[in-house]
């Protein structure tokens, strides 16, 4: 069964998610883009293309520098647990080697976050640089999906695969490793030209998938090229109880079972677009609109 329509069709049946476990401040559940990165030396990037969609546990990241022009061996995207460290308010990420198109952790310091409307600004502990994030999510549903486990159905063997699937409203990213024949063919390099160089082959390379979307308009944005323009594969799910549901699809010409866990279930939220402040600052506001406001609006 289509996926969305499972979920309509279980409404009665899957409790929401309690909101008050959800460890991370709730600014951060959502789907973002980058707008920019500031470094130290005095540079600012607003042109690549980056995409951070977060469930309750597990990121979904993607960076391009072109939406098909990116070079194989330089498009970057990750599934990982995340993180917060609730008494020094840090964000990290737990990536497993598996689970990242580049064999390499290219964000290796934890993030200090400060929200204001439906921005998310990130600063490096170092002060290296400091990145905007703008909320792209709205309402609608919020679905996060961690695979736990894959099996081949012919040979009925288990299988290391790593995939996420998060859903904001219309917004959609899913990510899904190389299958382990190719994964460890590379990780024997400390990066992917040395893999390529040594005779990994660029399809080899390019299997790791993490495209961005909607479920509208189809995948949008992706480490693999294919993928553009075509509909999230989200046919052929059936829910096994325990909050687990089933996915049987083809990947590389063969048929495998994923298993995933729901990680975060609202069938109707309303994501964070805007923060709290003072009386006085409403006043300030109002007072100077005429100005403040003249060209305001908001972005995404």
């Amino acid at each position: 069964m289509n996926l969305i329509n499972l979920c309509a069709d279980l409404s009665a049946k899957l409790l929401p998610t309690d909101i008050s476990t959800v460890e991370l401040p709730l600014a951060l559940l959502g789907a973002f883009r980058r707008k920019s990165i500031s470094f130290f030396n005095g540079q600012t990037d607003e042109k690549t293309i980056v995409y951070w969609f977060q469930s309750k546990s597990f990121t979904i990241d993607l960076r391009l520098k072109d939406i098909e022009l990116t070079p194989v061996l330089q498009r970057q995207g990750w599934l990982g647990q995340t993180l917060w460290d609730r008494e020094q308010q840090v964000l990290s990420w737990q990536v497993d080697s598996n689970s990242n198109y580049q064999n390499h952790i290219q964000w290796p310091e934890p993030a200090t976050l400060h929200c204001i409307g439906n921005c998310i600004l990130e600063f490096s502990p170092s002060n290296a640089y400091v990145e905007d994030w703008r909320q792209q999510a709205n309402q609608g549903l919020y679905l996060g999906l961690r695979l736990e486990k894959a099996v081949h159905l012919k040979s009925n063997a288990s299988v290391q695969l790593d995939a996420g699937l998060i859903i904001c409203g219309d917004l959609v990213a899913y990510a899904q490793s190389r299958l382990p024949q190719n994964q460890q063919a590379i990780l024997p390099f400390s990066n992917l030209i040395e893999a390529h160089q040594a005779g990994i082959d660029l399809e080899q390379i390019n299997q790791l998938e993490v495209s961005v979307g909607s479920l509208s308009s189809g995948v949008q944005f992706s480490t693999q090229n294919h993928r553009l323009q075509q509909l999230f594969s989200l046919e052929g799910f059936e829910y096994i109880g325990e909050n687990q549901l089933k996915q049987v699809k083809e990947i590389e010409g063969k048929t495998y079972a994923l298993y995933f866990k729901i990680d975060i279930y609202q069938p109707h939220y309303q994501f964070q677009t805007q923060t709290s402040t003072t009386a006085a600052s409403h006043t300030w506001l109002t007072q100077e609109a005429e100005h403040l406001l003249h060209h305001a609006q908001a972005t995404y």
